[in-house]
Parts: structure tokens; C-alpha cells; sequence
């Protein structure tokens, strides 16, 4: 049995740490640290079996290494804010600790996603032999699985990847993000950009849309092209591809109000003078928002994120659409979370189990499709997260 020190106390971090208590036989012992220790103790309460809590500042590298030392963990767990990553990474080779992570870094004053920042750690993982799993959640994540296992047994190559994320869920707020909103505003308002034939292009938010059909009853929706992070790495690792773009869905409710505190300026990340004081507009709309961890027993509706790819096996053409649906109420039966933070917590989970069990190893930072992709996807349907690879 392993130790792990999650880290983090959000809405994914109350799901990594009810997923990790009901496998006792791998994480014999479960640390859960964030910055208030009476997010850590509430969530605790709520567990089949005892954790132990601890109060850390991410941000703060040498109160993280002396946690990680006094509790001696096999793993940590990343599941603070992105702009805490490169801290975690460092407190981990400082005690010669394996990482894993759902998102990538994010520097606080700038909306943009590349893993340059982590990927930079390579040799330092390496030399140490330690291993740093990066974006373990579900997108990234589990879309890297999928395109993996694709690679793996049912295409030669991959030509054209489409990442499509919808989320056919409602909690009757007016305006709310079903994650940490200072973040899901980021994205959201962010350039898009996709790979074509070699390079990057780029786009204006939210300027291109698609609708598309999705099963099991959830039926068309309005889909939007962004960057997303996955991306990045999965140009790199899959073999003959030509296209990757990223796709999500999108209320017009939604939409209407981002473009109103848009307009307003409430979006904005950079620093202004209030009273003689300075904030960051984004930040204290994230204040005055919901709660994300308020929006489970509200949220209703599922999710369906998925990989439709279209390739060659044995010189023939083929498409094929792996994908998840999840269900909010179900996910909140279980955990108390809605499908959104279920649908990270779980993969991250399971990516530490691959960790801790051996299924997977190395030293240096990995993405997740350069690992053996049949243990995890065996483990996504065990574990509460089932699948379907369909050919279209």
C-alpha cells in the first residue's frame, strides 16, 4: 500500500479524494493539503474511511517540501490551481517525490497554455528518476487515452483528430462555471488555435463553430473551436497526423453573459486601481460568482467528451469516435460533485493508481499518450468513467 498527498481542496480535489479512499489496497494512506485546512477537514467528514488534512501554501515551495518530508508520500497529486504547478514540480524533486497533475501551467498574468514551462523539467525528472505525469484529468487526459488506444489497435495512422467536449447539463443559475471560474474565463476567452498540415493557426475566441450529433439522446449542440493543451502533445505522439482541433459546447445564455462582462472589462487579468488599491477584475468576478462545488445537487444533464478520428488500418479509411457520456446526478450520488469535477477527479485518480501499481514507470515528465494506454483504459469503466469505441 502507497501513500499520496493530494493537493487541493476544489471541487476535483473532494472527487480525487473520495476515489482514492474506495481503493484502499493501493492508497493505503491519503493526505489532502490545501490552503484551508477547513475545506480539507469538511471533505474528510465526508469519506468512507479516516485521512489525514494538512494546511499548505502552494505557492510557497519550501512550506511544500516541508509537508511532503514530514509525510513521506509515494505521489503527489496536483490538483491546486495551474499557476502552482512549476511550485509542486520543484518541492517534488527537492524531496525526490513522483508528480502528477490534470492541467497545465499557466502564468498568472498571462492567459496561455503550453507545457514549454514543464517540459523543461524533463532532464531533472530524469536524472533524478523520478516521473511527473502531467494532465491527468479528462481533457487533457483521458482524450490522450483515447487517441493512444486508437494509435495502439485501431488505426496505422491518424489523419484527422476533432477533441469534442460537451456538456448537455443545466444548474439554473443565471451565469455560473462548472470549474474554478478565473480559470474556465481564461480559457474560454483565449485565441483559438488548431493544427493543420504542420503548423499552428490561429483564431479569434469563440469564432468558428460547429453544431454536431451526440449520442445516447443528448442530440446536436452548438460547438466552439479553442486551444486546448492536449493538443500540443498529441501533434508530437501521433503518427501521420494532419489536423487536431479542440472543440466545446456552449449556451447561448452562457455565451450572452461572457460577452457582457467582456464588454465591461470584467474579464480582464491585468491589475486596476480600486480605491487605492489594486485587483484584478477577473479574480473578484470569480468571488461574486457560484461557488463551482455549490452547482452539484443543482446540475442535472450529462456530459459526452470524446475523440472522433478519422485515419488508415491496413490501407482502408476508417473513422472512429471513442467517448464518455457522464451523468451529473449519478456523479453526485456518489461523490458530491457535479460530472465536470467527476470527470477529472476520476482519470487523476486512476493515473495515480497506474503510478502506484507499477502499470506505468519512468523517469522524466510524460504526457499521457506516451504510456501504455489498455491498463487505463481498463480501469476508466472500473472506476466509474465507462466507454464506447464506435466506427462511423
Amino acid at each position: 500500500m502507497k501513500k499520496v498527498l493530494i493537493i487541493g481542496a476544489g471541487g476535483v480535489g473532494q472527487v480525487v479524494a473520495h476515489k482514492c479512499a474506495q481503493v484502499p489496497e493501493v492508497f493505503g494512506e491519503i493526505m489532502l493539503a490545501s490552503r484551508t485546512k477547513a475545506k480539507c477537514d469538511a471533505i474528510a467528514a465526508k469519506l468512507p474511511r479516516p485521512i489525514r488534512t494538512a494546511q499548505v501554501d502552494a505557492d510557497n515551495v519550501p512550506e511544500l517540501t516541508a509537508l511532503i518530508k514530514s509525510f513521506g508520500p509515494d505521489l503527489v497529486l496536483n490538483v491546486a490551481l495551474p499557476y502552482q504547478d512549476l511550485h509542486i514540480m520543484d518541492a517534488c524533486l527537492e524531496t525526490g517525490t513522483n508528480y502528477l497533475d490534470t492541467a497545465n501551467y499557466e502564468p498568472p498574468d498571462e492567459a496561455k497554455f503550453e507545457y514549454k514551462w514543464q517540459w523543461a523539467y524533463q532532464d531533472r525528472f530524469r536524472q533524478a528518476g523520478l516521473m511527473a505525469l502531467l494532465g491527468s484529468g479528462f481533457d487533457p487526459g483521458v482524450t490522450n487515452v483515447f487517441c493512444a488506444y486508437a494509435q495502439k489497435h485501431l488505426f496505422d495512422e491518424i489523419h484527422v483528430l476533432d477533441i469534442i467536449d460537451c456538456n448537455a447539463g443545466d444548474h439554473g443559475q443565471p451565469f455560473a462555471t462548472n470549474f474554478n471560474p478565473e480559470i474556465n474565463i481564461r480559457e474560454v476567452t483565449a485565441r483559438g488555435r488548431y493544427w493543420e498540415r504542420g503548423e499552428w493557426v490561429e483564431t479569434d475566441p469563440l469564432s468558428w463553430s460547429m453544431t454536431y450529433d451526440f449520442p445516447e439522446g443528448i442530440g446536436a449542440k452548438k460547438c466552439f473551436l479553442m486551444y486546448h493543451e492536449e493538443l500540443e502533445s498529441l501533434v508530437r505522439n501521433l503518427r501521420g497526423l494532419r489536423r487536431a482541433r479542440f472543440w466545446m459546447t456552449f449556451s447561448d445564455n452562457y455565451l450572452n453573459h461572457l460577452k457582457v462582462l467582456e464588454n465591461v472589462g470584467m474579464t480582464r487579468i491585468d491589475a486596476v486601481d480600486y480605491q487605492g488599491r489594486q485587483i484584478v477584475p477577473l479574480q473578484f468576478l470569480k468571488a461574486v460568482l457560484p461557488d463551482p462545488g455549490s452547482l452539484g445537487p443543482l446540475t442535472k444533464g450529462r456530459t459526452c467528451i470524446g475523440c472522433l478520428m478519422r485515419g488508415v488500418k491496413d490501407g482502408r479509411e476508417k473513422t472512429v469516435y471513442i467517448y464518455n457520456i457522464c451523468d451529473h446526478e449519478e456523479a453526485f450520488r456518489e461523490v458530491g460533485s457535479q460530472a465536470i469535477s467527476y470527470t477529472t477527479g476520476v482519470p487523476a485518480m486512476i493515473g495515480a493508481k497506474m503510478m502506484l501499481t507499477g502499470a506505468w514507470t519512468g523517469a522524466g515528465v510524460f504526457n499521457m499518450e506516451q504510456l501504455d494506454p489498455d491498463p487505463f483504459m481498463a480501469a476508466l469503466g472500473a472506476h466509474g468513467l465507462p466507454w464506447v469505441a464506435r466506427e462511423l
